[in-house]
């Protein structure tokens, strides 16, 4: 949980997918759910580690008291060297835009395999 202003509860969910990049938002999350299991609990630890440095400097960066706290769900495509090379938003909040558009780019772990799918899952509660 990380606090700035909100109490954020907050749910990483890595995962790993199969070569093919799924084209929505639905593929890339039901990818997401077959291959989470796959993941050893170390390489886990690790990669939830590093989505949750990512995902606080990202918040941190978009924080604004008008933004609607309402839940949102980013999926992300990890390369070979931790790259968030894509993106797919489920949630149209300025928050959840900032967000994503912050995550783009930044690097995660080094994945297991390429490409590699990631979830951040967000809800905001008082």
């Amino acid at each position: 949980m990380i606090r700035a202003g909100l109490l954020l509860a907050l749910a990483l969910l890595p995962f790993a997918g199969p070569a093919q990049t799924p084209q929505g938002f639905a593929d890339a999350k039901a990818q997401a759910d077959r291959d989470e299991a796959s993941l050893d609990p170390v390489k886990r630890a690790a990669f939830q580690q590093a989505q949750s440095r990512q995902l606080e400097t990202s918040v941190a960066n978009c924080a604004d008291p008008r933004h609607d706290t309402a839940a949102f769900v980013i999926l992300v495509e990890v390369d070979a060297r931790g790259r968030i090379v894509r993106t797919w938003r489920q949630g149209d909040t300025a928050l959840a835009v900032c967000v994503e558009k912050e995550l783009n780019g930044r690097f995660l772990e080094p994945p297991p395999r390429a490409p590699f799918l990631a979830a951040f899952e967000l809800s905001f509660t008082p």
